[in-house]
């Protein structure tokens, strides 16, 4: 037999969970960090913001100059948080979603904003035309939302509208909601 064709290349199978894992997702510019650290914090979960963590411990393939932005190793990314994924309690935000296990998530949140609102908060950190214009052509052709429904269960996608403060703390409250509701139908031996 093969050593290489033993059952240490399958998946991990997910424990059960006291608390569920959401993965925020959506363009850049659409408050998925923002929401996803509020959520964390309404709810007593820990956020996990990927941009940060492949920044931190080099997850990534080299740095792509036209677009300033890191060249992410998704491999490498899954392998770090699989072990963290497996606790439960997590909130994790990123603006690409198909690399993720889908054995990882209980909600998928696509976070959208119109363009007139997207551009301005592009403009402001200070992206450059060619990356302004990508991310914009992204949300027109809902990329980011077919990404998840491609990746990922639909009765566990939600898509909300982010673009207002208000917009944000509706969203923060329905997600709340939500893991109220996880938590009694998932904990009913407590």
């Amino acid at each position: 037999m093969d050593s290489d064709s033993d059952q240490s290349d399958a998946p991990p199978v997910m424990r059960a969970r006291e608390w569920p894992n959401i993965l925020i997702t959506g363009t850049p510019g659409t408050g998925k960090t923002t929401t996803a650290a509020s959520v964390a914090q309404a709810c007593g979960l820990s956020h996990v913001e990927v941009g940060r963590i492949v920044k931190e411990k080099a997850l990534h393939d080299g740095f792509d100059e036209e677009f300033s932005s890191f060249i992410i190793n998704e491999d490498k990314v899954v392998d770090e948080l699989e072990e963290l994924m497996q606790e439960g309690g997590k909130v994790v935000d990123h603006h690409s979603c198909d690399f993720f296990p889908e054995r990882w998530f209980d909600l998928v949140v696509v976070l959208r904003a119109n363009n007139e609102v997207l551009y301005p908060r592009l403009e402001s950190r200070g992206y450059n035309k060619k990356k302004i214009t990508e991310n914009i052509e992204c949300e027109i052709m809902d990329v980011v939302k077919l990404e998840a429904f491609d990746s990922y269960e639909t009765d566990i996608i939600v898509e909300l509208k982010s673009e207002s403060v208000q917009d944000m703390e509706e969203n923060i409250g329905r997600i709340e909601a939500w893991v109220e509701n996880w938590r009694e139908n998932n904990n009913s031996d407590e």
